[in-house]
């Protein structure tokens, strides 16, 4: 089965913060469905072998893989929801949180989240790995999330009057989702304190570049905010510098914090617009296999560059933001990111739902493996939680404005980067 490398995905809107290739044929439903549905066992034994063939660990993190198939296809399974159940628990021996079954609605939804629109409140979430609470990654501007005040960091207690005790991603995510106009209630915990946040779905649709011409007093200054890497965001982010290029911008800011992550190869793209040359990423699977994504001569500028990134900074946000910091082409400013460097394969299954298996590990330029250890800023700016609570009011209104401290560091630094090259220029044409 081929990998469609265009189908990369790390992380996703109210998805576990993660990366994928999608494999396969369509999802049209088939006789071999059919065949599934009256054969669980048959389901069941398919997702042993995929993970048999593909995962990145060959010791299975010390799990009897064979003794786990015996152990299931010796079961009697009255359903299909029972097979599906099976297999969550088989799963969940691997303990690996990226390793994850979804049904068929689960798989549409993903499916959904990467296309750049999406029926629901607009929160990112993961699945703490230690606690396993649902934890707000970020909420993505202008939804209702945002709006109403939730944060990077809430932790999801209730969904509606339901306990998200036990609960994966992919439950949540079903229940946050929704008919538009319908409501949701969320209760979080956020410190020491419960709070409820009634929310009406929408329908999002996510443009994931937003853009802006500033004036520094070095000169103009393009900001770019980056929210997610969907399909749509290499056209969007190639539209935003050439159109700032057109207005001679002297430098860049490129705004990444809280961008939980999306297609890789959207990541590679958007990257290869920023570098001449260098590598952006590697990936390595069990056997050693190692494929390296590179620059390829496809810059579209080479002016002074400042990434802004923070933990909510995952995934393609990490390649992108690491590939810039080892090849020397842009400083980074902020907190450290996520620290997410697993590489997923999501798959469809026989039925019309869809597996993701942990199959590799990707590495920064300089070989760093960021997994659960993330990227240092070069200039590291915390936030108290007033200041993020002030940021997150109004929909993010002041996010990358003068009232953003992570912002006007990173606008000094980009003005004595400016500052610089002028004066390197002035020297050049000294006898």
């Amino acid at each position: 089965m081929t990998v469609t490398t265009n189908r990369l995905v790390i992380g996703a809107t109210a998805l576990m913060v993660t990366a994928v290739t999608v494999t396969g044929a369509g999802m049209h439903l088939s006789k071999s469905q059919a065949f599934f549905r009256e054969s669980p066992k048959e389901l069941i034994d398919e997702v042993w072998q995929i993970i048999d063939r593909t995962y990145v660990d060959a010791t299975f993190n010390q799990v009897d893989w064979r003794a786990v198939r015996t152990e299931y296809l010796n079961r009697t399974y009255a359903n299909q929801k029972a097979a599906y159940d099976a297999i969550r628990e088989m799963l969940g021996k691997l303990d690996d949180p990226y390793t994850r079954f979804m049904d068929p609605d689960e798989f549409r939804n993903m499916q959904v989240d990467t296309s750049g629109e999406l029926t629901g409140v607009g929160i990112q979430l993961a699945q703490d790995e230690k606690t396993k609470k649902l934890v707000v990654v970020s909420p993505i501007e202008d939804t209702p999330a945002a709006q109403a005040g939730l944060l990077p960091k809430d932790i999801i207690i209730k969904i509606d009057d339901k306990s998200t005790e036990g609960m994966d991603v992919n439950q949540a995510v079903n229940l946050i989702r929704g008919r538009v106009g319908t409501e949701v209630v969320l209760t979080v915990q956020r410190g020491d304190q419960q709070l409820v946040f009634p929310l009406k779905r929408a329908r999002i649709e996510i443009h994931p570049v937003r853009y802006s011409l500033r004036q520094g007093p070095e000169g103009k200054i393009g900001y770019i905010r980056l929210v997610q890497f969907s399909s749509l965001a290499p056209k969007e982010m190639r539209e935003a510098i050439e159109e700032l290029e057109r207005q001679q911008v002297d430098g860049y800011i490129l705004d990444l914090r809280s961008n939980p992550g999306g297609l890789l190869q959207a990541s590679v793209s958007i990257a290869r617009l920023w570098l001449k040359e260098g590598e952006i990423v590697s990936t390595v699977s069990r056997v050693g296999s190692t494929d390296h994504q590179r620059a390829n001569n496809s810059q579209l500028t080479n002016k002074p560059l400042v990434v802004l990134v923070n933990g909510g900074s995952a995934s393609a946000s990490e390649i992108l933001s690491g590939a810039l910091q080892d090849n020397d082409r842009a400083v980074l400013v902020g907190t450290k990111t996520f620290g997410k460097g697993l590489v997923q394969s999501v798959r469809p299954l026989g039925d019309g739902s869809g597996l993701a298996v942990t199959i590799a590990k990707y590495f920064t330029p300089d070989g760093n493996d960021i997994n659960k250890a993330g990227i240092k800023p070069d200039i590291e700016v915390e936030l108290t939680e007033a200041q993020i609570e002030a940021l997150s009011r109004d929909g993010g209104a002041k996010i990358g404005t003068l009232d953003d401290p992570q912002f006007v560091r990173a606008l000094e630094v980009l003005n004595q980067k400016i500052a610089a090259t002028r004066g390197n220029r002035v020297e050049s044409r000294l006898p």
